[in-house]
């Protein structure tokens, strides 16, 4: 039975909270939660062209909702292999230049399958980049730039997230991705 969509929004919240943020994996997760600044939209096409439109399209809607700090773009349905998705990222990122948006959006990526190229595929580092469901993050480049500035040196988070769930080892890791789908239930 498929995930409604309402499902896979409260599955990706709960992987926000219960690994992102308890983890630590991004500082400024946090923040973003608690204010209720984070979008969460679910795009069910199975055709790449119509994701790249859906993302063109969460850009030009976060350009009318300033309010709103953080979009997760969240394919259910498509993107099964981790190397079709690369090949998204890739051509979303194009997009993103085409359109005018480079310094103004990033992307941030994420997939159940995300492997480091200089990774093997069951290494614990490779989480810092694994979800419920494969998804593009769009970030808005200013509020980076400022949550930088106030942080101080993000070149370090990379390494803690690395050396943190290396410690806590891939079982666990994937233990603790799992809790989405259950805390999701249970909310």
């Amino acid at each position: 039975m498929q995930a409604t969509d309402s499902t896979i929004i409260e599955q990706t919240l709960a992987w926000v909270r219960s690994f992102i943020v308890e983890h630590n994996i991004c500082p400024f997760a946090k923040r973003e939660l608690e204010n209720g600044s984070i979008r969460v939209e679910v795009v069910r096409s199975k055709k790449m062209e119509v994701a790249l439109e859906e993302l063109v399209a969460e850009i030009e809607w976060l350009n009318e909702h300033p309010e709103t700090e953080t979009t997760l773009l969240v394919f259910p349905t498509l993107f099964k292999n981790f190397d079709h998705y690369l090949d998204y990222v890739e051509l979303a990122e194009s997009l993103l230049e085409e359109q005018g948006y480079d310094g103004i959006y990033q992307l941030a990526t994420f997939h159940p399958d995300y492997c480091f190229a200089d990774a093997e595929p069951e290494e614990a580092s490779n989480y810092t980049n694994r979800s419920p469901y494969a998804m593009v993050h769009l970030l808005r480049e200013a509020s980076v730039e400022k949550a930088i500035a106030f942080y101080g040196d993000t070149a370090l988070i990379p390494e803690r997230n690395i050396a943190h769930l290396t410690t806590m080892g891939s079982t666990a890791a994937e233990a603790a991705l799992q809790r989405c789908f259950s805390e999701a239930v249970r909310k």
